[in-house]
């Protein structure tokens, strides 16, 4: 059977198309390269932001394109916000509903971010849209092709217990996520690697505001895991403070709404204090412990795990990186550019909505809108591919030493493309992908491609902008 979508991800923008497509009636085949919930969505802790009401939509826009350093296409704001609104109504009407009361966070002028869980509003999302899924799931599958003619998509080579395939559809939705292990620390699943960027670059996709790379301030990383745990923007909303060893609040010295200051500022700010010799801290000695194991309930046990005695003892974090604003540009219905069929929806896209800095919980808001569109668009269309048939790329796509390059990567980019920059860290960035890249199996490369886009246009934006910080910008 030829599937009306082919949906490359699972997480909250995956899902949420396949919801559209399948109550239209079109089939839906989500293709995922580990189990079903390893996407960021099931790891987001922040919520979901929606304007108040028709009255809030106008300062949304605003708190969303200071917070992106009005680097932002208004227009795709605009489209976000008002749509925003409705989504309440939508959801409710779905049978899911949000924990009582609304939050504030970072940036946001008022509160306006609505959590489920607790610390696990994307878990209770994620699990609360599967259970009603009706697609076919391909789970345990990775994508390392998309089959591209003439602007037309006509499925996707995977590999799936050891055997490679072509899988054909009338159309294809890439939702596969950010970058997260491109980079020595990060709060990403996983499974995210960035394979569908570099294969964007591959096939000759527009990628854009690719420099734009989101380091979350406040962060655990003393983990056994790759995936260190992300100590969400609500803490700071709901009180904690940012500290040194002496216990002193300096983010003040950086800007004068502290904790409350976007997150690309405090994660210079804590990244330039680390520099300085300084450890620092989450202190949350504010919340009573129940109110803190109910509130932030993940956070609560996974810190205790690690003999860590929150609220009462402080919490030692770093930045990590966490978003990528960048990614496969798309129009306002999430079509990407030149072709007739294919689309990207989630992290993986560029929208334009979240310009050089996403605002706190923008990001699940814009899976649900801008699926959607996606959705909407598609099944308007009614576009069918012809019966076309595919050689099987023969590239290799693993070999012996990619694990050791990929390690290596993962330093050059923390190191020389992380959360300040310059042209000498870029340049022998740039210096190790291009040497490295022939050495790679297929897969690997294609985590090259992506990290040699963000090193481009880091070298390329010379000058400090929201979330990309140029220290040399003035030399």
């Amino acid at each position: 059977m030829k599937p009306d979508c082919i949906i490359i991800g699972s997480g909250l923008a995956a899902i949420w198309s396949a919801k559209f497509l399948n109550d239209a009636g079109f089939t839906t085949l989500m293709i995922t390269k580990n189990q079903v919930w390893d996407c960021n969505s099931f790891y987001a802790q922040g919520g979901v932001t929606m304007a108040n009401d028709e009255n809030d939509v106008p300062l949304h826009i605003e708190d969303t394109l200071k917070a992106g350093s009005f680097h932002n296409k208004k227009e795709a704001v605009e489209i976000l916000s008002k749509a925003s609104v409705k989504l309440k109504q939508e959801l409710l009407e779905y049978g899911f509903r949000f924990d009582p009361g609304v939050t504030r966070e970072g940036a946001h002028s008022v509160s306006r971010v609505y959590h489920k869980g607790g610390d696990a509003t994307g878990r209770e999302i994620h699990k609360f849209l599967l259970q009603k899924d009706k697609s076919y799931l391909l789970d345990e599958a990775i994508v390392f092709d998309i089959l591209i003619e003439n602007g037309v998509a006509y499925g996707v080579s995977v590999l799936h217990k050891g055997k490679k395939y072509n899988i054909y559809a009338n159309n294809v939705i890439i939702a596969s996520g950010g970058v997260g292990a491109l980079y020595k620390y990060d709060t990403n699943a996983r499974t995210i690697s960035g394979d569908m960027q570099g294969l964007a670059v591959e096939k000759g996709i527009v990628l854009k505001d690719m420099e734009m790379t989101q380091f979350h301030p406040t962060v655990f990383i003393e983990m056994k895991f790759s995936q260190k745990l992300l100590l969400t923007e609500a803490l700071r909303g709901e009180g904690a403070h940012v500290i040194d060893e002496k216990g002193r609040r300096f983010l003040f010295d950086y800007d004068e709404r502290g904790e409350l200051a976007g997150r690309d500022i405090v994660s210079r700010a804590i990244f330039m204090h680390q520099q300085k010799g300084h450890k620092v801290f989450l202190d949350v000695s504010m919340f009573d412990e129940e109110f803190f194991k109910k509130r932030f309930p993940t956070i609560y046990t996974k810190l205790r795990d690690y003999d860590i005695n929150v609220p009462y003892e402080p919490i030692p974090i770093s930045p990590a990186f966490h978003y990528m604003m960048g990614g496969i540009e798309v129009d306002l219905n999430s079509k990407v550019k030149g072709f007739e069929n294919l689309y990207a929806v989630g992290e993986v896209a560029y929208t334009g909505v979240h310009g050089a800095n996403r605002l706190a919980s923008n990001s699940l808001l814009e899976c649900f809108i801008f699926a959607k569109k996606a959705a909407k668009e598609i099944i308007e269309k009614k576009f069918s591919t012809k019966e076309k048939n595919f050689e099987i790329n023969s590239e290799e796509l693993f070999k012996n030493d990619d694990k050791h390059y990929k390690n290596l990567l993962r330093e050059q980019m923390w190191r020389n493309v992380g959360i300040i920059r310059d042209e000498k860290g870029l340049k022998e960035a740039l210096s190790f992908i291009d040497e490295t890249i022939p050495k790679l199996g297929r897969l690997a490369k294609l985590r090259f491609l992506t990290a040699k886009e963000i090193v481009k246009a880091a070298l390329n934006r010379k000058e400090s902008l929201g979330a990309h910080y140029r220290k040399d910008e003035n030399a």
